[in-house]
């Protein structure tokens, strides 16, 4: 890799949530050190894209996870325990709407349990989240 900011992003994952997008993106330090960051981006009634990043570093991981867990956990089977999760475990296409009418409700195109995924580092296949220029360019 020729610059360093070929470099800094590692692998991406990309969650799709009707308007919303959620980017997992592990980036790496000149250092060679890690650290992932998560990007929530949603279009408002206008078009404009609004994005809200967080930071998370390795020393973090496992107590940012386990709280998460936690929180997660405790709403679905103390808030909403009959609330049907699955029923949003499907996937989207561009413009946030079920891309298979005919859903069967076993939607997994990866195997970490779904959203399309990029491993810039070792180029393996998979389609790149933010298409072919910079990873906020949009391009």
């Amino acid at each position: 890799m020729d610059s360093y900011g070929e470099q800094r992003e590692i692998y991406s994952q990309k969650v799709r949530a009707g308007k919303r997008t959620y980017l997992f993106d592990v980036r790496a330090t000149r250092n060679n050190d890690y650290y992932i960051t998560i990007t929530e981006r949603k279009k408002n009634a206008d078009g404009d894209v609004h994005k809200q990043k967080l930071f998370l570093y390795k020393e973090d991981f496992n107590k940012f996870l386990a709280s998460l867990n936690n929180v997660v956990d405790h709403v679905k089977t103390e808030l909403l325990p009959d609330y049907d999760y699955e029923q949003y475990d499907r996937p989207y296409d561009d413009n946030g709407y079920a891309a298979d009418a005919n859903y069967n409700g076993n939607y997994n195109n990866n195997a970490d349990g779904g959203g399309e995924r990029y491993d810039r580092q070792n180029e393996q296949p998979g389609r790149n989240p933010y298409g072919s220029g910079y990873p906020d360019s949009g391009k």
